[in-house]
Parts: structure tokens; C-alpha cells; sequence
């Protein structure tokens, strides 16, 4: 089972690029977060053109919303409530062979890491806090997926300067620590860094700010891909296609890739 999550930052205006991923990287699920469209124009109809026919889409006018995107069919999906705010950020599906997949848009908290001076930053913290409650009523035996952008970079060198973004929103200690507690919620697996050691920097998003991206490289890990225990044991792979980052008119974050055993 190969998995794939992307921020796309507007499905509609990149609708190609989520086409050529689809037929470069042939994932049998990719999950999308911020997809800026209602349900009735979501362009679903280039992607099932493509097998992608089984398609669970929880949308937003202009802001937020998510979706996946699936070669297996479902045995349902749903939509909880973690958003105070009632935003479009959190979409599940569970397949046929058991597995139950998250899909999340967690909010990026605006610019002030300050929760009484900046409601974005408290409304964060809750959504982080729903999530981990939620988890926390789940068995570690169930074989689940948690995907997608969670806005918060949790290690040192999930972000190009530890020291200088201490005080900047997606790295701050009040995140990193609720995002460990969801985290420890389920004892859920990061895929990326069972793969890659945590004294070793990568990225998953560059911002759009910077001149030359690449050559800057001032990236932080945003995107995140988790295990349940019942599903550590068949993770076989995972991949940052950091490539994409360079693609035209591309999203400014890229996939996170895993490949399961499931």
C-alpha cells in the first residue's frame, strides 16, 4: 500500500501537477490538504481518468479543506469535528483490507505565538489538544494512518535554525509539546523519522518568500505521515519528494511518500 500526503495550496490551480504526480508516483492513496474548493467543484473527474475513482472530499470556498484520493475502495468515511471553528481541515477513510486513514489540515496559528493576543494561535492549540483527546480513546492494535499538513515542525532539525525559530509559529515549545502528546496518544510511528535520524535536517515545505529556495534552503518539516503500532511493523519506506519544490507554479510544500505493508 503506498500512501502519499500533499498540501496542494489550491487543487484547482494545480490540477496538473497533481496529475502528473498521480501518473509519476502511481500511489495507490494520496491525501490532500488545502484545497480551497467546495465539494461540487472539486476536479475529481480528471482523477478518476486516472483509477482514482474512490474519492472522499470534505471541501471549503477559498479556504482549508481536504481530501483523499483512492486506486481501493472504502469501507466509509467521515468527518470529525477537532475545529473549534468549524473549518473544513480533517477527513478519514478505512479501506477494505482494515486500514484507517486521518487525513488533517491542522491551522497554521497566524504570525503571533501568543494565544491571548492571537485567537489563529489558540485555535491551534485546541485543534492540537482535540487531536490528541481523540486518540487517546483509540486501541494501539488498530491498524491507522494519521496524514497530512500539521503545521508544526516538532525537532530541532525539522527546521533550517532551531535557535532563531523558537519564537516562530509551527516550532514553538507549547506545539511541539501538544503535537508529542497526540503523538504519544496512540505511540504513533513518524515514518520519516524512523528513517532518517533525528541529528539529520529535512524539509517538507519552503516559503515562497525566499529568492532562490534551493539555494536558501530554509525549509521546515511540516508534513507529516504516522504509523499506529498495529501498522509499524510492515513500514517498508518513505520519501520527501523535495524535487517537486522546483516544479512550475508548485505548492510550497511537497509529498510525503510511505509504503506499508498493510
Amino acid at each position: 500500500m503506498k500512501v502519499a500526503t500533499w498540501n496542494i495550496n489550491s487543487v484547482r490551480h494545480r490540477i496538473g501537477l497533481v496529475t502528473r504526480f498521480l501518473r509519476d508516483q502511481q500511489p495507490d492513496v494520496l491525501a490532500l490538504q488545502e484545497t480551497k474548493v467546495v465539494n461540487e467543484l472539486f476536479p475529481g473527474e480528471a482523477l478518476k481518468k486516472l483509477g482514482y475513482v474512490h474519492q472522499a472530499i470534505h471541501g471549503q470556498k477559498v479556504y482549508h479543506g481536504v481530501a483523499i484520493l483512492s486506486r481501493l475502495p472504502f469501507r466509509k468515511t467521515g468527518v470529525q469535528d477537532f475545529c473549534r471553528e468549524g473549518h473544513a481541515r480533517h477527513m478519514s477513510a478505512t479501506f477494505e483490507n482494515g486500514v484507517e486513514l486521518h487525513n488533517f489540515y491542522v491551522p497554521a496559528g497566524g504570525d503571533i505565538p501568543d494565544p491571548k493576543r492571537n485567537d489563529k494561535f489558540a485555535h491551534k492549540l485546541h485543534f492540537l489538544a482535540a487531536m490528541e483527546k481523540f486518540f487517546a480513546r483509540k486501541s494501539k492494535s488498530e491498524k491507522m494512518l494519521l496524514v497530512g499538513d500539521l503545521n508544526v515542525a516538532p525537532l530541532e532539525h525539522d527546521v533550517w535554525s532551531h535557535k532563531q525559530l523558537l519564537d516562530v509559529v509551527s516550532h514553538t515549545p507549547i506545539e511541539t509539546r501538544l503535537l508529542g502528546e497526540a503523538q504519544a496518544a496512540l505511540d504513533w510511528t513518524d515514518a520519516t523519522r524512523h528513517f532518517v535520524p533525528e541529528n539529520e535536517k529535512i524539509y517538507s515545505w519552503w516559503s515562497y518568500r525566499a529568492a532562490d529556495w534551493e539555494a536558501s534552503d530554509r525549509g521546515r518539516r511540516l508534513d507529516h505521515i504516522w504509523l499506529s503500532p498495529g501498522l509499524k511493523g510492515g513500514l517498508k519506506s518513505q520519501t520527501i519528494l523535495k524535487k517537486m519544490r522546483g516544479w512550475q507554479k508548485a505548492s510550497d510544500h511537497v509529498p510525503v511518500v510511505v509504503e506499508i505493508e498493510a
